[in-house]
């Protein structure tokens, strides 16, 4: 019996197995397949590993989609961590190659993936707090939201979370060291009802301009990324 001639239902189940390359191998052998990989019903999870998995065409984003998570986990991230005022000029460099690409990604999702449910980013360490904020307005569903080790966040996104996070049931700011007990205190006080997990972010130390570039000279500001 030839793969085609089995049912849609069947092909559905089969496709629920294979990775997301699997999946885009396989459909890339006849129309039938290729019209089985589409269907949004085979992508209501997504899970990446790295940046540039989120470029490929192996998947799909819909209204289908219930649960996204992107952990990096890459010496990487600790490059991405580092204030950018400290970074080298190779350092800048590397971080120009992917600066761009979660934020991207998730504009994506806050249009094509309304009916979200949980969320979880790590080693993220360039999502901004506009990005994630647009994500809770677009996605009124939203129940868990995780964040690890993502540096730009600040109390920005817990202002988000008390004010559109109408489905929010879970928060966690893991090692953002952005965040601060201040404003952990102000969301706990606005929403009681969430759980809120922030392990290590309010005692870690944040972002701050060195004194000597808080009002640079002509030298020193063109060492100053733009």
């Amino acid at each position: 019996m030839h793969i085609t001639q089995l049912n849609r239902e069947c092909l559905l189940h089969l496709f629920s197995f294979l990775d997301k390359d699997s999946r885009k191998n396989l459909a890339r052998t006849c129309t039938q397949l290729q019209d089985v990989f589409e269907d949004p019903t085979l992508w209501p999870l997504l899970h990446f590993r790295s940046l540039t998995e989120l470029t490929k065409d192996n998947f799909l984003l819909s209204p289908a989609l219930r649960s996204l998570s992107i952990c990096w986990h890459s010496s990487r991230v600790q490059v991405c961590s580092i204030e950018d005022w400290f970074k080298s000029t190779f350092q800048r460099s590397i971080c120009s190659r992917h600066e761009n690409l979660v934020n991207d990604f998730l504009l994506q999702v806050c249009d094509r993936c309304p009916n979200l449910a949980s969320v979880t980013l790590s080693g993220c360490g360039h999502v901004t707090d506009d990005c994630l904020a647009r994500l809770l307005r677009c996605c009124p569903r939203l129940r868990t939201l995780r964040l690890e080790n993502c540096a730009r966040v600040t109390n920005r996104t817990l202002v988000a979370a008390a004010a559109h996070g109408r489905a929010l049931q879970t928060l966690h700011v893991d090692f953002c060291r952005n965040v601060s007990a201040a404003g952990l205190r102000r969301l706990r006080a606005a929403c009681p009802h969430l759980a809120l997990h922030a392990e290590h972010s309010a005692t870690m130390i944040p972002d701050q301009l060195p004194r000597c570039l808080l009002a640079p000279g002509p030298a020193l500001r063109k060492l100053l990324p733009r």
